[in-house]
């Protein structure tokens, strides 16, 4: 597998935007639990939104069209929910199904 940097074209994707949301509410969600009480998957969402939007602007998009917030915040959703399953995997990794200890 090849490493690399995060790039405007990989954070457009579910991959890519899913993995920078999980980093970024990972190493700030107790920031922000001390000055705003809002739930993680609220943030979650948020940060998802805003890794979108400026993924889209970055390649291209127009940032006058309101369809482009309207899709992202739906797709910040997914994006949220990606992070959040990556967040599970990482706290309780898959158990090895051959039964070697």
């Amino acid at each position: 597998m090849e490493e690399q940097f995060f790039t405007w074209q990989s954070l457009s994707t579910m991959g890519g935007s899913s993995l920078l949301t999980f980093f970024v509410v990972q190493y700030t969600k107790n920031l922000v639990d001390k000055y705003f009480k809002i739930p993680t998957d609220i943030y979650a969402i948020a940060v998802a939104f805003f890794v979108l939007v400026f993924a889209q602007l970055a390649l291209g998009a127009d940032g006058l069209d309101w369809k482009l917030y309207v899709l992202t915040f739906a797709n910040s959703f997914l994006v949220a929910a990606g992070a959040a399953h990556i967040q599970n995997k990482s706290m309780n990794p898959p158990k090895d199904s051959r039964g070697d200890k």
